[in-house]
């Protein structure tokens, strides 16, 4: 199994994706329950997320995959916007809410 070609098909066949800790529904850290909040806030109901808890291949392969090394991760339609941090400037700042309205995201 090519791990980078896993997370391709992740990231380009589903509109919003978060590479988190834990669940949405328990976030197994503080970075990933922010990032989960923010979506939440923002009306996402699409939301696909992957538990790299789960799959350490995942887990490394994802930070390969976008050179970004932390976790959460997030991804509009196939693009990496980033993470919890930008991920809460760009809410603050109404980047993000505009981001997936162009994207036709709920």
């Amino acid at each position: 199994m090519d791990i980078q070609n896993v997370i391709r098909e992740q990231v380009t066949g589903n509109p919003v994706v978060l590479y988190m800790k834990g669940t949405p529904q328990f976030p197994m850290c503080g970075f990933s329950a922010t990032a989960v909040q923010i979506l939440k806030n923002l009306g996402v109901t699409n939301l696909y997320s992957v538990n790299v808890l789960e799959n350490e291949e995942i887990r490394s392969g994802i930070k390969e995959f976008a050179n970004w090394p932390t976790i959460p991760q997030l991804y509009i339609k196939g693009e990496f916007v980033g993470g919890c941090d930008i991920m809460r400037e760009m809410y603050e700042n109404g980047e993000l809410k505009t981001m997936l309205a162009e994207a036709g995201v709920k």
